[in-house]
């Protein structure tokens, strides 16, 4: 199959690229390399990538790689509140109308497959399970723009939509920010992390999981389209509490406190049912403990800022 996905060089794209090249798939990477990253030099002895440097916005470099292609995966975005919360414009032109112009490009036959986030979720109900039919309710801009864009897509006769929990795990690309892969390299490097509101829940994803997911969707598009999926696993809708306590038995030494005043300026607090996307026959393969396992050998390896979107 022939895919292009924009972002193909981000924290997620440089875990996917890579995944989809390895199982056969001809694979056009779209980026703009804007964190000066090399993520994606393991994959040039394949004969089956191509790389573009550019735009995700720029419709007359889109429109003619979009024409080439079975499938589209747009993962470019700017992510994350801080982030967002910078560049209200680039988040609003990125994360929607970049989507919604592929979505106008692409023919009735061509597939799309996009990332989303569960952040659409805001706050939920105390003690209810957010499933796909939980009416959205974004409280960032970027949470509204994901929706947004999910609307364009999941208005197709071809498209899915993943819902994906917070992830986590190494990348190539990687980010530090994220908060799982934030609190282990504060276990590992400070020993020590200070937690508002940290009663809030959420649910959690490994990087390698999610990628198995778009194979999945792949492999499945015919039964699974028209519809969005929760990404997440069922067994980690953890406080931020619940989440230092599980990276605690890793690293005995790390502490944490919770501050008695101080905000999260994130302010989502939900658990979710990834009940739906199980019932295709995907199985998640990494578990929180499998996954900081993993992070505490990268952050013997990575010690530097500039692995984060902030």
């Amino acid at each position: 199959m022939k895919i292009l996905i924009t972002g193909g060089a981000g924290y997620l794209g440089s875990v996917l690229t890579p995944t989809l090249l390895a199982g056969g798939h001809d694979v056009t990477a779209l980026d703009n390399f804007y964190f000066n990253q090399n993520s994606l030099l393991d994959c040039c002895h394949y004969e089956s990538f191509h790389v573009v440097r550019g735009d995700c916005r720029d419709e007359r470099l889109v429109k003619p790689l979009v024409a080439g292609v079975d499938l589209i995966i747009p993962l470019a975005a700017l992510v994350g509140v801080p982030l967002c919360n910078t560049d209200a414009l680039g988040t609003k032109s990125t994360n929607q109308d970049a989507v919604e112009m592929v979505c106008r490009l692409a023919g009735k036959d061509q597939w799309i497959i996009m990332p989303v986030t569960n952040s659409g979720y805001g706050i939920g109900e105390k003690g209810k399970f957010c499933t796909e039919d939980t009416p959205l309710k974004p409280i960032s801009s970027y949470g509204v723009t994901k929706v947004k864009a999910e609307e364009a897509v999941l208005a197709r006769a071809n498209g899915i939509s993943f819902r994906l929990a917070t992830v986590f795990g190494a990348s190539p690309r990687m980010r530090i920010d994220l908060l799982v892969n934030d609190f282990v390299y504060r276990a590992v490097y400070d020993r020590a992390v200070v937690i508002f509101e940290g009663h809030f829940k959420r649910n959690y994803i490994h990087v390698r999981d999610v990628a198995r997911a778009f194979v999945h969707g792949i492999a499945n598009f015919d039964k699974m389209k028209g519809r969005p999926y929760n990404v997440g696993l069922d067994d980690a809708n953890l406080s931020k509490l619940e989440l230092c306590a599980a990276i605690q038995k890793h690293l005995p030494k790390f502490v944490y406190v919770e501050a008695p005043i101080g905000e999260d300026p994130d302010k989502r607090d939900y658990i979710v049912s990834n009940a739906r996307i199980l019932a295709t026959g995907f199985k998640p393969e990494w578990g929180l403990d499998r996954g900081i396992v993993e992070l505490i050998k990268t952050f013997s390896i990575l010690k530097n800022s500039i692995y984060s979107n902030v």
